[in-house]
């Protein structure tokens, strides 16, 4: 059959969930057996959120093939199980660049460049996914961040609104918007989707299914009043409640036939609604979990979104393990040798998280420190990874000053004229680089396991893995055989840089350190196997 195109656009406020309606779509198309991929269209202006501070935007999630994407595209892969590209991730940035390089290259054959239609043709070029060749897919679905009214989201909402003309039937918009509840007036309130719709439609677009957000249940009579003012059909208008997972969202959108809602309107027939049997019985385990363990995670971004596939990852693994993961955020700058043990106390297992940036790494380093002398299972991350190192040659190897080099130029023993030893040093290819956005080591790569660690266990007892990346620094090679006679070993290698992917100490019950990023990789019917690992070693204390 030919492609169809969903568009998700949101309305009223932002933070609504867009990603988790469009990752639930997504879901429920594939258990109908149709071949899905899901995109975002960002309006900001950088290229990639690779640059961007976490306070801003939350996580970077990294694709397989090494681009720096929105953290929406977690979720899509977490629900659906698919691999996003950097075709799948786009900016404002991305489109003004491009139309400006073909500018230069003369393409245009020395024509005004204007936003329409220029902008909105490569725009449309882009959500028709022109550019990759060799797909096969049913459904394509857009999701559009920021808020309709929105002066920067404006060339979507113009290149949506021509691509509804162009594709007829095999085009379809999905608006999801806010019903707040007035605890004074003891009122749910539906004039802001009436709004929010009005604004959509003074652009040239007609929703065609209204998703409407709410922390109560809205009843028919809310609904019909909705779908009377927005010109939509009643079976076209589904609620989203808040509900105690988002993982519940894609059954709860069933339920209502939001799917159902997207066949007719394309002209498909709807069949038989679809058991979801797997999922069924994730939400089961789930909802059946009572058992609590408390995993305690040490970074410096005190914002859930900065750690998001993370988190997620260690909540999948323990649903998995019949837990509730209660997660508890630890700043790393406030951990001082004097408090470190109360600041860790009842964690029954440590993530130590990835960042950029010397600030925190002490508390980092000192946390590494307690956890490993006193058992505690221990899951370092990148840099988190980085500060195990650290923190071994330091009190172990007796390397006292031990550091890394993407700290050098700190004022402090290089300054003197006595440079530190870098046990964590600048992969050579990063070297001359000079450019930051895009240029990291990015994406997936092979690592071979020892046979025999508690890596290897983890897996599977599988030697060759391949995981995403986004670093700059590695474990410096020339103290290997240090780290491996006192007892730190390296037990996942890159078989094409010898680069030192995975460390742990064997004696410990757990104690391991990535350099890569196995949370990109966790999905919901497939939980990474470190993760399931790590939380099942902290049930032993718990």
């Amino acid at each position: 059959m030919e492609t169809k195109y969903i568009f998700v656009t949101g309305g009223v406020v932002s933070s609504l969930g867009k990603g988790i309606i469009a990752a639930s779509i997504g879901k429920l198309l594939q258990a109908r057996g149709f071949k899905v991929t899901i995109q975002k269209f960002d309006p900001y202006i950088n290229i990639d959120p690779g640059t961007l501070n976490p306070y801003e935007h939350g996580e970077c999630y990294v694709t397989e093939d090494g681009f720096e994407t929105d953290l929406d595209l977690g979720h899509y892969e977490r629900f659906t199980g698919i691999h996003t590209t950097r075709n799948n991730s786009i900016t404002t940035g991305r489109i003004y660049k491009t139309v400006i390089d073909r500018e230069r290259r003369g393409d245009y054959l020395g024509k005004t460049i204007q936003v329409v239609p220029h902008i909105t043709d490569e725009i449309k070029r882009r959500m028709l996914r022109e550019e990759v060749k060799g797909e096969e897919l049913d459904f394509v679905i857009t999701e559009v961040g920021g808020t309709i009214g929105d002066i920067e989201s404006a060339p979507f909402m113009e290149a949506i609104r021509q691509l509804r003309w162009q594709l007829g039937r095999n085009a379809v918009c999905v608006h999801l918007t806010y019903v707040p509840y007035l605890k004074a007036a003891d009122e749910l309130k539906t004039k802001p989707t009436q709004h929010s719709v009005k604004e959509l439609q003074s652009m040239g677009i007609q929703p065609d299914i209204l998703v409407l957000r709410t922390e109560r249940h809205l009843d028919d009579h809310i609904r019909m009043k909705v779908a009377s003012f927005c010109n939509v059909d009643l079976e076209c208008v589904v609620q989203s409640e808040d509900l105690p997972s988002i993982y519940e969202v894609p059954v709860n959108m069933q339920r209502q036939g939001l799917d159902a809602a997207i066949m007719r309107k394309i002209g498909i027939p709807v069949g038989e609604t679809p058991a979801m049997k797997p999922w069924h019985d994730f939400l089961d385990k789930q909802r059946c979990a009572s058992r609590e363990v408390h995993i305690g995670l040490v970074g410096k971004y005190a914002l859930q979104d900065a750690y998001k596939s993370i988190r997620e990852s260690l909540n999948l693994a323990g649903i998995y393990n019949d837990v509730k993961v209660r997660l508890h955020f630890i700043n790393s700058e406030e951990i001082t040798r004097e408090n470190v043990a109360g600041m860790l106390d009842g964690m029954a297992g440590i993530v130590i998280c990835p960042g950029f940036g010397q600030r925190g790494i002490e508390g980092k380093i000192l946390a590494a420190e307690y956890t490993r002398t006193h058992d505690i299972p221990t899951f370092g991350i990148c840099l988190g990874m980085q500060m195990m190192v650290i923190e071994f040659a330091r009190n172990v190897l007796g390397y006292s000053n031990a550091t890394s080099a993407e700290f050098r130029g700190d004022g402090g023993a290089e300054a003197r004229g006595c440079e530190p030893p870098y046990v964590i040093d600048m992969m050579e290819e990063q070297k001359n680089i000079k450019q930051m956005g895009g240029t990291m080591r990015l994406g997936a790569y092979d690592c071979e396991i020892v046979k025999g660690s508690r890596t290897w266990e983890a897996y599977g007892e599988e030697t060759l893995i391949r995981e995403r990346h986004r670093h700059r620094y590695e474990f410096n090679n020339q103290y290997m055989d240090e780290y491996e006679a006192h007892g730190m070993k390296c037990v996942g290698i890159n078989p094409a840089a010898n680069l030192v992917e995975i460390v742990e100490i064997p004696d410990k019950r757990w104690y391991i350190g990535t350099q890569f990023h196995p949370e990109y990789s966790s999905t919901v019917l497939h939980p990474h196997p470190l993760f399931m690992s790590f939380i099942k070693a902290s049930l032993w204390k718990s």
